[in-house]
């Protein structure tokens, strides 16, 4: 046991966990994902058309679409993607807006630990990685992409069961399993006509999921900072 807190505090000294910000910093990110969905649906009404099931279709369905189709540089039916820049543009803005809060996140746990570090780190790197979907490797980027985030979901999870962020952990815990449901159909293919809506769920779920998580962190840090004035 003490081998093990040895273990624990080496990893602590040699990664440094950044400190809490000023609050209007984590809001920030909120900005950020108000920008993204703006973005995308801009980029969705300039989508020129075509789906995996109706190469002719004319614009972006809601039903048939992936989100993804938005980024490359041709529509599926063939002609130039006008929307690519919008969309690329509203993924790197939702990508660093978000890697902004997991950078802070930490803060929002009073006890650092071992757990935290791997919450941070693999939080920002499957946020880093999520960038490379417009690099044309999106099967490799999206395997590497989630298998960063489940590590970092659940070492967050456990963070908020400790710190009784019970509201936020429970739809935490909803939107991984709608994370889950979408990977199996697209690793699987099973049920495969229903993954651009189960793709948009996950989506919306985790945006919102992500939304409250960055709120409940600036009430925490509203109230530290009017502790510490009214201290003084």
């Amino acid at each position: 046991m003490v081998f093990l807190n040895s273990k624990n505090d080496s990893l602590m000294k040699k990664v440094s966990l950044p400190a809490a910000p000023k609050p209007f910093v984590v809001l920030l990110p909120l900005v950020g994902m108000g920008i993204f969905v703006v973005l995308y649906i801009l980029a969705a009404i300039n989508y020129p058309g075509g789906s995996w099931l109706f190469r002719e279709q004319e614009g972006f369905s809601f039903w048939n679409n992936y989100l993804c189709d938005l980024l490359d540089l041709k529509a599926i039916n063939g002609e130039l993607n006008t929307a690519r820049f919008l969309a690329r543009a509203s993924l790197g803005v939702l990508c660093v807006s978000l890697i902004l809060l997991w950078y802070y996140l930490p803060a929002l746990f009073l006890k650092k630990n071992t757990n935290l570090i791997v919450m941070w780190l693999a939080g920002i790197l499957a946020l880093v990685t999520t960038m490379f979907l417009t690099a044309g490797t999106h099967d490799i980027t999206i395997r590497i992409a989630g298998l960063f985030a489940v590590v970092a979901f659940i070492s967050c999870f456990i963070e908020l069961y400790k710190a009784n962020y019970l509201s936020l952990l429970f739809w935490g815990i909803v939107s991984l399993l709608v994370f889950l449901v979408n990977y199996y159909i697209y690793e699987t293919g099973i049920f495969i006509r229903s993954l651009p809506v189960v793709q948009k769920v996950t989506f919306i779920c985790f945006i919102v999921w992500f939304s409250f998580l960055d709120i409940s962190f600036y009430k925490y840090l509203k109230l530290k900072q009017n502790n510490i004035l009214v201290s003084h």
